[in-house]
């Protein structure tokens, strides 16, 4: 599979990018009684691969994974292998706070047809910096599949230090980091001593990351932004930072709306409102109330979510905001 779709490849001032430069964290749909929406989900990785996406990271936070069973786990890597057929990579999460458990995970991941593994700091057990450096290196070891490092403190809380990483990117099979650190200045000095591809993992810090080596984005809001999100990444590969610049701020009042509450709960009802496989969430997360329904349907109508003109040149005029992409946010909440 090629690095990158062409519509970025050629004069791109991003660094490489192993997992391509898009790439949605999908929310696992399930059915009215809770159990696992196989169809859905086909549907749903379908779609998502046909609006732009060059990879789905499965089995994430996005995608509940702390109340899915590793049978479900590995199902939903199939299925979602299955339907997107080579079209774009797919991310197996495997993260636990059990290295012997994340290890079973990661192989069980590589034999459904995964193409890589997103593996995140282990939560709750707040392990050392040696810790984390074994962890991160037995599930490396643990099958031939390259691995994305998922630091995100906020949830797992212990950061990964910048000398743990630099030490981590000598594995070869370590390729990759999802920086939801929010800390740019660690970011930037992992980016210049190491050959890791930093991907955002806070959907509203993708330009700054890309401002300062990272190289693509792991989002929540692309379940219903891929168009703007991916023609943002495209503008800044391009040297067209207004217009990179232009989108973001397109794309802010969607980053904001879709994090009002956790962010798997106003994914799965974002989808509802376009019409798209989700169903409930699982405890103990809770279902979006009418109110935040209603406050997410005017957050992303108020956002840029696609683009309906091709780019001009660097420099040039303005290009016009395209608030084309989510048209039943004014016409009332689908079932």
């Amino acid at each position: 599979m090629s690095e990158v779709r062409s519509s970025v490849t050629g004069m791109s001032v991003l660094p490489p990018a192993p997992f391509g430069r898009m790439a949605t964290a999908m929310i696992t749909p399930f059915q009215a009684d809770g159990a696992f929406d196989e169809a859905g989900a086909a549907r749903l990785a379908a779609h998502l691969v046909e609006v732009g996406n060059d990879a789905l990271v499965v089995n994430g936070t996005t995608g509940e994974s702390p109340t899915t069973s590793d049978a479900e786990k590995t199902r939903l890597v199939r299925v979602v292998v299955e339907a997107v057929a080579g079209r774009a990579r797919v991310v197996a999460g495997v993260g636990t706070n059990d290295t012997a458990h994340t290890v079973e995970l990661a192989r069980a991941a590589e034999a459904a047809g995964a193409d890589g593994l997103l593996v995140v700091s282990p939560y709750y057990s707040k392990p050392p910096q040696a810790g984390l450096a074994r962890h991160f290196a037995a599930v490396a070891d643990a099958t031939g599949l390259p691995v994305m490092i998922y630091d995100i403190p906020g949830r797992s809380g212990v950061p990964v230090a910048t000398e743990t990483l630099v030490r981590l990117a000598e594995h070869p099979r370590i390729v990759a980091v999802k920086d939801a650190k929010d800390d740019l200045a660690a970011s930037s000095w992992v980016l210049a001593r190491t050959d890791l591809a930093y991907y955002a993992g806070t959907d509203v810090l993708t330009l700054p990351l890309l401002s300062v080596g990272g190289c693509g984005v792991v989002s929540v809001v692309s379940h219903v932004a891929t168009g703007a999100m991916r023609a943002m990444i495209e503008a800044f590969a391009a040297g067209d930072a207004r217009r990179a610049i232009a989108l973001h701020r397109g794309l802010l009042p969607a980053f904001e709306g879709i994090f009002r509450t956790q962010g798997a709960i106003l994914a799965k009802a974002a989808l509802k409102l376009a019409g798209l496989p989700a169903g409930p969430v699982r405890s103990p997360l809770v279902d979006a109330t009418p109110a935040e329904i209603a406050q997410l349907r005017a957050d992303l109508a108020a956002a840029t979510l696609d683009v309906v003109d091709p780019p001009g040149p660097p420099g040039g005029p303005a290009h016009r905001p395209a608030r084309v992409g989510f048209a039943v946010a004014a016409a009332g909440e689908a079932s």
